[in-house]
């Protein structure tokens, strides 16, 4: 097997078109031939740059840690458990956007990659433009889902909200924990989050990712779903943006919480794609 395509990396990383606005992408598929379909289509934007290639698991894992990256493209068949594969590599990158691609559209496969953190999930036979739109999507903070995935994922909320309460899990948040997953229904991002309960955006990273664990969701869309579905964190009293952070840091704050104020409305955030057409990927 080839090993990861080192050139490309280096030349992006040395020129111009690898710095900010720019999408960085690393293709993790089995075949050469797709992955040389994937260059052609990215060659062909202005703001997409393929920095890495992998053919293996293996090399996956390796090129997530060597290069710098925004999204990762990983073919469900390079590892025999796809949906482990996809948490280790957000474990080993928070920032790490993954788009999945499946050989066919599975709803238990779907359900489970959304779960434990994907980003996006789409079949190979998508339509180049499509796949664009999910790249772009997905590295803007969004969740892309075809029109059979995002069915999928609302019958699963469906039924998890219409079991008896008596069969929810029962979690125990702290206090901390409790307002920040208040602040994040509420549409705040991470910069706001920090201001008002008086802590950096790294440490807010850190307490929901252990609030991930504990309920079991995988990303900030699907813990707005579970609170509001379970009533968490209904009557948390959010602290309000101190008068020592400043004016302008402070009305940039609140300007990015109404921004990200379609948690409020968490189906909102999905994204779903269109009808495709008959010109595929191959």
């Amino acid at each position: 097997m080839a090993s990861i395509s080192l050139e490309m990396e280096e030349n992006h990383d040395a020129g111009v078109g690898s710095g900010p606005g720019f999408i960085r992408v690393i293709l993790a598929h089995t075949q050469a031939i797709f992955r040389a379909g994937l260059r052609k289509i990215f060659a062909l934007e202005d703001d997409i740059r393929v920095v890495g290639q992998a053919e293996t698991l293996a090399q996956t894992l390796s090129a997530v840690k060597k290069f710098s990256a925004d999204v990762v493209i990983f073919e469900s068949a390079l590892a025999a458990n796809p949906v482990e594969a996809v948490a280790e590599l957000l474990r080993q990158s928070g920032d790490l956007r993954v788009v999945v691609v499946t050989p066919v559209a599975d709803e238990g496969l779907t359900l489970e990659l959304f779960r434990r953190g994907a980003h996006g999930i789409l079949s190979r036979e998508v339509d180049p433009e499509l796949l664009v739109d999910c790249l772009r999507k997905v590295a803007s903070g969004e969740t892309w889902l075809d029109p059979q995935g995002m069915h999928w994922v609302k019958e699963a909320y469906r039924n998890q909200g219409s079991r008896p309460a008596g069969s929810r899990p029962k979690v125990q948040l702290t206090p901390k924990e409790t307002i920040i997953v208040s602040c994040v229904t509420q549409g705040m991002k991470n910069r706001e989050i920090a201001i008002r309960v008086g802590t950096t955006e790294q440490v807010v990273k850190n307490y929901l990712r252990k609030v991930y664990d504990k309920l079991g969701v995988a990303d900030r869309l699907e813990l707005a779903l579970y609170c509001l579905n379970h009533h968490i964190a209904d009557h948390a009293k959010v602290p309000p943006l101190p008068v020592s952070a400043g004016n302008g840091e402070a009305a940039n704050a609140a300007a990015a919480g109404a921004s990200g104020s379609s948690l409020a409305s968490p189906s909102s955030s999905i994204t779903s794609a269109g009808p495709t057409s008959s010109d595929k990927i191959s």
